[in-house]
């Protein structure tokens, strides 16, 4: 089992590292709006100790240090951190931290802070991994403290909804031409082998949260593959 984690690990770090420079210029209008619904959703105060889990060059921790009290950035990659530690100079952000480190291995002091974010990161890492970051954030959140999480949220075409999604996003690439045929071959690969991407539902999300010991636990749609699942420690 270590050896399979430390391939994922090498994978996600070499692919996110070479990504640092196209990043910021990838984002879509929907991929957009997740961001300010994790940033909204977070209920963010000037008192609050904030993490990123997967803060990439930082679209979720820049706009949450300009309200809250400390902003720490986690990322597989070095070049991302980096990245965002610029970003915050250049926005005169001086509560703004970061650090490479996988997600899998990440600690905190229990009862730390008081927000733990993440968007369109979790995704990318096993079932296991996501239910074992889930309960460690659950640890590291005060009394009160809430988990909020945006990602790509659809299983495997089990459901209606499922296969309504899956089918509104093969047409809307169909549309585009040879390049979105490309995009569907390489979208399916990944979605039957579960190499690099390996979302999972709505409902298996909120599952993993109860397990975890989060109540008040609630799923928002954003767009039609991604939504907010947000979880609250017991005050």
């Amino acid at each position: 089992m270590a050896r399979s984690e430390d391939l994922a690990i090498w994978l996600q770090r070499t692919v996110w590292q070479r990504r640092v420079g196209s990043w910021e210029h990838e984002a879509s209008p929907g991929l957009e709006r997740v961001v300010e619904a994790v940033v909204a959703h977070a209920a963010l105060g000037p008192t609050d100790e904030v993490v990123d889990l997967g803060c990439g060059s930082g679209q979720v921790s820049l706009p949450a240090a300009a309200i809250a009290h400390h902003v720490h950035g986690v990322d597989i990659s070095e070049r991302m951190v980096a990245r965002l530690l610029e970003r915050a100079r250049a926005a005169n952000l001086a509560n703004v931290t970061a650090e490479a480190t996988p997600l899998e291995r990440f600690a905190l002091e229990p009862r730390s802070v008081d927000v733990v974010v993440s968007n369109y990161v979790l995704h990318h890492l096993s079932d296991r991994a996501k239910a074992e970051v889930v309960r460690a954030a659950y640890g590291w959140l005060r009394p009160g403290g809430r988990l909020v999480i945006g990602d790509m949220m659809l299983g495997r075409g089990e459901s209606a909804s499922d296969r309504a999604i899956i089918a509104e996003k093969v047409r809307a690439f169909a549309a585009r031409g040879p390049a979105g045929y490309w995009r569907i071959a390489k979208n399916a690969v990944r979605y039957v082998v579960r190499v690099q991407e390996r979302p999972i539902s709505r409902e298996r999300w909120v599952t993993i949260l109860r397990e975890a010991g989060f109540g008040g636990v609630e799923v928002i749609p954003v767009v039609s593959e991604a939504a907010i699942v947000i979880g609250h420690v017991p005050a």
